[in-house]
């Protein structure tokens, strides 16, 4: 008789089975967990250090970020202190230019006043010189070629304060020239003309005369020389060499004084001159004609009249002296 209460071999072995295998799926899904969570544990731990490598990493550059910003702002701090040096060097410079440009005028200005000072001291020298050979010499072209010097020094000079002297110069200058080539120039020429007429004048009588020979002088006249007898004459030749070398040397004489506007020393000498037409040259119309030639010069005055002069001169001296303003 079949006891159903009781279970069959089969069944147990089934449930065998079935434990088995339900133990067998426990432990596989266990063994499969603690695999999963030792791989998620490894994934942790390498996250983890990932994380660490970058957070130390990060901890470095955001250090090393500090040191910069540091080593910035210390920079920064030079640079603002380099700049404040440089602005008070800037200032500093600006001053100094201030003071140079305002010595720079003073010695502009001191060098201008200087440069004025010499050039009118120039000036006056050139006027002084003008009116000593004016004065002494009488030699004008002298004293103009001064006075344009003069002129042109003062030509120079751009203060208004010169433009009263250019004024006086220019008549001065216009006086001076009115007078020509002076009396001594004239006289040279006239002097001049007067030794080359010398050689027109005949030096015998029967010549002078302009008579004609009568027949026995025509006849005589190969083996004789017949003249009118002058004891001032000279008649040796030797005589007449010397006498002619002495009228050359008053003529120098005469020239010297005229020169130096020696009006008695020029008298003198033409005096001296005439003494020696005298015993050079026998009476005739061309003798008469020189000595009266010769007397008007001899009553020549070599002194120059001479117009008001000195008026600039003046003026520069007062300038120089303070008491007119330039």
């Amino acid at each position: 008789m079949n006891d159903d209460s009781s279970p069959s071999p089969r069944r147990r072995m089934a449930r065998w089975i079935i434990a088995i295998v339900l133990l067998a799926a426990l432990a596989a899904a266990a063994w499969y967990g603690w695999r999963s969570w030792q791989a998620e544990q490894r994934l942790a731990e390498r996250s983890r250090a990932t994380a660490g490598q970058q957070l130390a990493a990060l901890q470095q550059t955001v250090e090393a970020l500090r040191r910069d910003q540091r080593a910035n702002a210390r920079g920064l701090q030079d640079v603002a202190a380099t700049n404040r040096i440089l602005r008070d060097e800037v200032l500093g410079l600006g001053q100094r230019n201030a003071l140079l440009e305002e010595n720079v005028a003073r010695l502009a200005d001191h060098s201008r006043q200087g440069a004025q000072a010499v050039r009118r001291e120039e000036a006056e020298l050139l006027l002084s010189q003008a009116q000593q050979r004016l004065a002494y010499a009488g030699d004008l072209d002298g004293a103009r070629h001064l006075y344009a010097l003069a002129a042109g020094v003062l030509e120079s000079m751009d203060s208004p304060g010169y433009l009263n002297l250019r004024q006086a110069l220019l008549q001065e200058r216009s006086a001076v020239d009115a007078l020509g080539p002076g009396v001594r120039a004239r006289t040279a020429g006239q002097l001049t003309q007067w030794v080359e007429a010398l050689d027109s004048l005949p030096e015998q009588g029967a010549e002078v005369a302009g008579a004609q020979p009568s027949w026995w002088q025509q006849m005589l006249s190969p083996l004789v020389q017949i003249r009118p007898a002058d004891p001032q004459v000279l008649v040796a030749r030797s005589e007449r060499i010397a006498a002619g070398d002495a009228l050359h040397i008053e003529l120098s004489l005469a020239r010297a004084a005229l020169e130096r506007g020696d009006t008695d020393g020029w008298q003198q000498a033409l005096q001296r001159v005439d003494g020696w037409l005298l015993r050079l040259w026998p009476d005739s119309p061309r003798r008469r004609s020189q000595r009266h030639a010769l007397a008007e010069l001899r009553n020549v005055d070599l002194r120059i009249a001479l117009p008001e002069l000195g008026s600039t001169l003046q003026q520069l001296r007062g300038m120089r002296d303070g008491k007119v303003a330039p």
